[in-house]
């Protein structure tokens, strides 16, 4: 999956110590990054990239983490314009490139670059937020108001039938591949009481003996998975929720399309089950 970058090692301590001309420069607008394509996949720019011609850039830094000994920052309203080596690609491309560990590093600078932009402004009096040294968090000088930031949990579900396994396609979203049923955990509700809801919603069905897998960590929309298998209880006719799902259906294990992605929860738990692991 996206997060298992071995033998690289990711650390999300919080550090702000300041850059150097060889750290990362992870610079974002709208829902693209500044990437340069090489032989071996996309690389970020390093500060001496973007030095000469964006002099404050060592002065206006926000530290993200560390992968093995290589710092990573986020940097925000540099001159690109002469970095004709680099250009703004849509984020989308961290579900496919290599290297896979540049890839996590990406869309997890991404995830805190939003979370950065829409947080600019105390949400309970209006003035401008502070950054805290110690720790990742933004805090109000006037109120003292503090932010940290927001994971959104939510469930992956592999609702199965003895040899068959139920699957669905997303209604109006870019994704157009098979996918496994999904939702976010309301407020006051537990994760398996969300893994029964959101069947319900969608598809119409009760289901039964649900059992937990495994989570991942989804910065594409600043969520935490937590993937769960469980049986249908009942009948298993299907009544659609077309407002969220264009398909759902069941599929025998020999029938279920080959996955050529493995960046996703999803797609491993449909392989599982696929090679009979569940």
């Amino acid at each position: 999956m996206i997060q298992d970058i071995q033998p690289h090692h990711y650390d999300n301590q919080y550090r702000p110590v300041p850059p150097d001309r060889e750290s990362y420069a992870m610079y974002y607008e709208a829902r693209t990054v500044l990437v340069k394509r090489t032989a071996d996949g996309i690389t970020f720019p390093k500060f001496k990239d973007l030095e000469r011609l964006n002099e404050e850039i060592y002065e206006d830094w926000i530290y993200l983490f560390t992968i093995d000994e290589e710092r990573y920052y986020l940097v925000q309203e540099i001159n690109r314009e002469p970095l004709s080596e680099f250009a703004m690609e849509n984020t989308e491309i961290f579900r496919s490139a290599d290297p896979r560990y540049q890839c996590f590093a990406g869309i997890t600078g991404y995830q805190l670059h939003n979370w950065y932009r829409d947080h600019k402004y105390c949400g309970r009096c209006g003035h401008l937020m502070k950054r805290d040294e110690k720790e990742r968090m933004l805090y109000c000088g006037e109120c003292r108001n503090m932010e940290y930031p927001k994971i959104c949990p939510a469930v992956i579900i592999g609702v199965t039938d003895g040899n068959r396994i139920l699957m669905s396609k997303y209604a109006g979203r870019a994704y157009k591949k098979y996918a496994l049923l999904a939702g976010f955990t309301e407020i006051g509700e537990t994760v398996e009481e969300t893994v029964q809801r959101e069947v319900m919603e969608e598809v119409g069905l009760k289901v039964k003996n649900i059992r937990y897998y495994k989570s991942q960590p989804w910065s594409f929309s600043d969520t935490l998975l937590m993937g769960f298998y469980c049986d249908l209880d009942g009948s298993g006719s299907i009544t659609l929720d077309r407002e969220e799902l264009a398909m759902a259906g069941w599929f025998e294990r020999e029938e279920i399309p080959e996955v050529t992605s493995h960046e996703s929860l999803t797609n491993e738990m449909i392989m599982r089950f696929k090679n009979g692991e569940v």
